[in-house]
């Protein structure tokens, strides 16, 4: 059974920083590309970023560059999400995603989920 957990999502202020991390248990985990997806109410999944295994490919919304960065600690399959300078509009339920190989900005492209975690920004 393969789990997917996020963890470090909140409340917070506008200007404000959050850390979320995935962490993988029930495979390893090797080879596989790690994303994080958001979604608001009536709207659809929403790509933010993602890293490959190996972590030499990065990438991001143009919503988001400059402001979050994604990294990986493959020796505890996790994988995290470092975002500052939050704004209102990135208040939405974040999803850690894995897919096997190469990173996709496509939802169907991934095969494992994670339950979620609320991301509130206050303005």
């Amino acid at each position: 059974q393969v789990q997917l957990v996020e963890s470090g999502g909140g409340l917070v202020q506008t200007g404000g920083s959050l850390r979320l991390s995935c962490a993988a248990s029930g495979r390893a985990f090797a080879n596989y590309a790690r994303a994080w997806f958001r979604r608001t109410p009536g709207k659809d999944s929403e790509f933010v970023t993602a890293i490959n295994w190996s972590g030499s490919i990065t990438l991001y919304a143009d919503s988001v560059k400059g402001r979050f960065t994604i990294s990986s600690d493959n020796a505890k399959n996790t994988v995290y999400l470092q975002m500052n300078s939050l704004k209102p509009e990135d208040t939405a339920v974040y999803y850690c995603a894995a897919r096997f190989l190469g990173v996709s900005r496509l939802p169907p492209d991934y095969s494992y989920w994670g339950q979620g975690t609320q991301v509130t920004v206050s303005s």
